[in-house]
């Protein structure tokens, strides 16, 4: 389990805490994010290596209340069913264009050796504009298609702070060589949903460091003409 950059804002503004625990071979970053001043908390995509997950929430000793998912790959949501029933809370996310992934999880996983794993349905999903809640801190969604037709971006305007999931990396963006994938439409999530937000964003993706938008503008070769 790694630390994820921790809100230090001070004021009226909410403050939260993360910790970014990487799961499956493919080394996913499933995100424990919770509100200081109520020490709840959401698990965002939870790929699988469910133990682990367990592990991260006693150690920081907060309460989780719901399940987020960016999209329905099998790296971000293998262990989503299972954490749901071993901690009864609903899973929320992704948008509704990724249920044909949600619905073969099983199939996804053993093509990677994969196994225990369950299809599922989320209690719901997510829309463009919608708002999703954790303690006193509020999250935008933006439905970002691209990487996957369902996947949605969390974006909190107080702390300046998105999960962007696989549609935006530090240096790179997501594939869209997978079932669904539209480079052409990724760029345009990117441009259009993202960026606009404000070069001081600060994002965690679902693979390695995070960055900001900012610096994803200046320096990341798919979105500055280089590539």
């Amino acid at each position: 389990m790694t630390n994820a950059p921790e809100d230090t804002s001070q004021g009226d503004k909410p403050k939260a805490g993360a910790a970014i625990i990487p799961v499956t071979p493919f080394q996913q970053n499933c995100l424990l994010l919770w509100c200081e001043n109520s020490r709840r908390a959401v698990v965002f995509d939870p790929g699988g290596d469910v133990p682990a997950i367990l592990d991260a929430i006693k150690t920081t000793g907060v309460t989780v209340e719901q399940i987020w998912l960016t999209h329905g790959h099998i790296d971000h949501v293998g262990g989503a069913a299972e954490l749901r029933d071993l901690l009864s809370v609903p899973i929320v996310g992704p948008h509704a264009d990724d249920k044909f992934l949600l619905d073969h999880v099983v199939e996804s996983g053993a093509s990677f050796g994969m196994t225990g794993l369950r299809n599922f349905t989320p209690d719901r999903w997510l829309n463009e504009g919608d708002k999703v809640a954790l303690g006193d801190m509020t999250f935008e969604i933006m439905h970002c298609p691209g990487h996957s037709p369902g996947s949605v971006a969390f974006f909190n305007r107080d702390m300046r702070f998105a999960h962007v999931g696989d549609v935006l990396f530090n240096g790179s963006v997501g594939r869209t060589d997978l079932p669904g994938g539209s480079h052409a439409t990724l760029i345009q999530s990117i441009t259009e949903k993202l960026l606009p937000l404000g070069d001081d964003v600060q994002f965690i993706c679902g693979h390695g460091p995070g960055s900001t938008f900012g610096h994803e503008r200046q320096t990341n070769p798919f979105l500055n003409g280089a590539m």
